[in-house]
C-alpha cells in the first residue's frame, strides 16, 4: 500500500525554485516521527537515486553535488516532508519521490520536475 503522495512539481526554468511535498496520509503521527526519509528522483533511462534525506533528529545530508541547492525539511504533526530545489538545472529533471530510508514502502507515483527554457 503506497503511504507516501507527492506533489508540487513543474515545469520551472533553469536557475528557477520548486518546492515539493511529500504528505504521509495513512500513518499516525507515532508511526511518522521516528522515520528516517528521503527525497529520491529517477530520470529517464537512469537509475533512482537519493538526493536529500533527514533524519527523525531532524539532521539533514545530501549529496556533494547538490549542498546548497536542495533542503529538506520536515513537520511531524503534519505528517509532511519538503524539498525546496533552487537554481534548479536541466539535468534536476526526473520524477521524484520521497519514501523511508530503509525498507522503502511502495513507491507512489511521484512528482514530475522538468526543467527547461
Amino acid at each position: 500500500q503506497v503511504q507516501f503522495v507527492e506533489s508540487g512539481g513543474g515545469l520551472a526554468q533553469p536557475g528557477g525554485s520548486l518546492r515539493l511535498t511529500c504528505k504521509a496520509p495513512r500513518m499516525i503521527f507515532s508511526t511518522f516521527a521516528p522515520l528516517d526519509l528521503g527525497w529520491y528522483r529517477q530520470a529517464p533511462g537512469k537509475e533512482r537515486e537519493l538526493v536529500a534525506q533527514i533524519h527523525n533528529d531532524r539532521t539533514t545530508n545530501y549529496p556533494d553535488s547538490l549542498k546548497g541547492r536542495f533542503t529538506i525539511s520536515r513537520d511531524n504533526s503534519r505528517k509532511t516532508v519538503w524539498l525546496q530545489m533552487n537554481n534548479l538545472k536541466p539535468e534536476d529533471t526526473a520524477v521524484y519521490y520521497c519514501n523511508k530510508l530503509r525498507a522503502p514502502d511502495v513507491w507512489g507515483q511521484g512528482t514530475q520536475v522538468t526543467v527547461s527554457s
